[in-house]
């Protein structure tokens, strides 16, 4: 396996390192923005680590123009932020999961051998899944809704893709953390309502027929009718 660090913090550097190459895991390094930019592009890798501070380029910008070239390398970002916003805008940006600063290395090594396999699960599906009139392409990851292409981020794409492969079943904001992002985020945050809210702008605004219902007390639900009276 062979991962990018993208980081200026030395003695996190040098932790890390260790650990991965104990782990017989091959790092590359880059300790500012602009080398760290041009070292993703030119050359592939199984996973890429980003700090969000850095020299030069900042890590959400990095993230956003690799994802314009490489939509399937995962992308594992580290920051000292850990306000919901500061997430959101993460993941947004195209990145696949956020740890923040500090942090276990076990639960580091976790986190990337999840998105490694996650990511090459990913590669190997090719598939279409639809609800009513909401189709998704699994394997060039895309989605229509009445035939129209509806843009998403890799977030949001991850998220419907789980919500329609387990349509008609109650998801529980914990199961969709753990299935859509493979972590248990601060239940503090409100990440998954933030990007429930979303999809449905995207994905029901503009269609009688909505298919995304919340069920009070448990979670949401895809389902082409309400579930009962106590769902929206």
């Amino acid at each position: 396996m062979k991962i990018l660090l993208i980081e200026d913090t030395h003695d996190l550097i040098s932790v890390i390192v260790r650990g991965l190459n104990d782990a017989n895991i091959e790092v590359s390094v880059a300790v500012d923005g602009q080398t760290g930019l041009e070292m993703a592009l030119n050359h592939e890798f199984d996973l890429i680590i980003l700090d969000i501070m850095l020299p030069g380029l900042n890590g959400i910008q990095i993230c956003r123009e690799v994802r314009k070239v490489k939509e399937n390398v995962p992308i594992l970002m580290l920051t000292a932020l850990a306000s919901t916003e500061n997430i959101v805008t993460g993941l947004d940006s195209g990145a696949d999961d956020y740890m923040v600063k500090p942090f276990k290395f076990a639960e580091l090594e976790a986190r990337i051998r999840t998105l490694v396999r996650r990511g090459n699960r990913d590669l190997i599906k090719s598939d279409m899944i639809s609800i009513s009139d909401l189709e998704i392409n699994t394997s060039s990851k895309t989605a229509f809704r009445n035939k129209n292409a509806v843009s998403l981020t890799s977030t949001e794409y991850r998220l419907l893709e789980y919500l329609v492969k387990n349509q008609n079943k109650v998801l529980s904001r914990i199961q969709i953390l753990e299935n859509v992002w493979d972590i248990d985020f601060n239940m503090g945050t409100n990440v998954v309502d933030v990007y429930i809210n979303y999809l449905r702008k995207k994905i029901d605004t503009n269609y009688p027929d909505k298919l995304i219902h919340t069920v009070f007390g448990m979670g949401y639900i895809m389902k082409t009718e309400n579930l009962n009276a106590n769902s929206v």
